[in-house]
């Protein structure tokens, strides 16, 4: 129970990020395209090298643990990730949402206000980051945990922002943009919870959860930031920012995890 709490409280603080980072619209409506650019591809470098360190190295480890071979330890890493990634391609097919570059997504979205569906979009994004770090402290592994809770602190700053930019570019309020940027983020704990919950009661599920923390962590990479990137014209940009976000979460996952 212990790391159930711990892992929430975590994904909590995580998930805080976003409004810390949304801060910066208090004094500035626009912030450059490159320098965007570079926000979003830092994100998507943490949530990268996230998924690499914190999840897929140490899933492995513990299917290595529990007594499986290499080749079956592989395979339950490979299948684990497609089903992640699988959850989140039917939750965007599924559920109305909007993106801010991207566009709507989802079904027919005709009686949602359109702010409700940058808001599903949203959560859609963050979900699987408290999942993610849920299941990393579910694993009674503290530092791992906390190397990922730190590195998804990070990530959501730059995405806080991005997202509160978008609102006040559609003339929201600073109130406004600012609040739910916060109350976005807010949804990682609920991913928290079930990811530590789900583990601690079956340690076994330990490698599969983090494959599919991982799976889902991929899809939102490669589905929403990347793309994101592109439509901004700054691929060069965005591509510093993803070698410098993955070049701090592999720091901190090897110096703190």
């Amino acid at each position: 129970m212990d790391i159930i709490i711990i892992g929430t409280l975590a994904s909590l603080l995580a998930g805080l990020g976003t409004g810390l980072g949304a801060l910066p619209i208090v004094f500035t409506q626009t912030i450059k395209q490159r320098l965007q650019g570079i926000l979003l591809g830092f994100g998507g470098g943490v949530m990268l090298a996230a998924t690499s360190f914190s999840l897929i190295v140490p899933g492995t480890e513990a299917a290595l643990e529990y007594g499986y071979s290499q080749s079956i330890s592989a395979l339950i890493m490979v299948c684990g990730i497609v089903v992640g990634g699988a959850a989140l391609w039917l939750m965007h097919n599924h559920f109305p949402h909007e993106h801010f570059f991207k566009g709507p997504e989802g079904p027919s979205f005709q009686n949602f206000q359109r702010i409700w569906l940058f808001v599903m979009a949203i959560t859609l994004h963050n979900f699987p980051e408290g999942l993610a770090v849920g299941v990393g402290f579910g694993g009674e592994n503290v530092t791992n945990g906390l190397a990922l809770a730190l590195g998804i602190g990070v990530q959501n700053m730059p995405e806080g922002l991005v997202v509160a930019l978008g609102l006040r570019e559609l003339n929201y309020s600073i109130g406004f943009a600012f609040g739910i940027a916060l109350l976005t983020g807010l949804v990682e704990p609920l991913g928290g919870l079930i990811g530590a919950g789900i583990v601690s009661v079956a340690q076994a599920f330990l490698p599969w959860a983090m494959a599919f923390a991982a799976g889902a962590m991929l899809f939102v990479i490669v589905d929403e930031i990347i793309p994101e990137i592109d439509r901004k014209s700054c691929e060069q940009e965005g591509t510093l920012g993803i070698m410098t976000g993955f070049a701090v979460m592999m720091f901190l996952d090897i110096a703190i995890g």
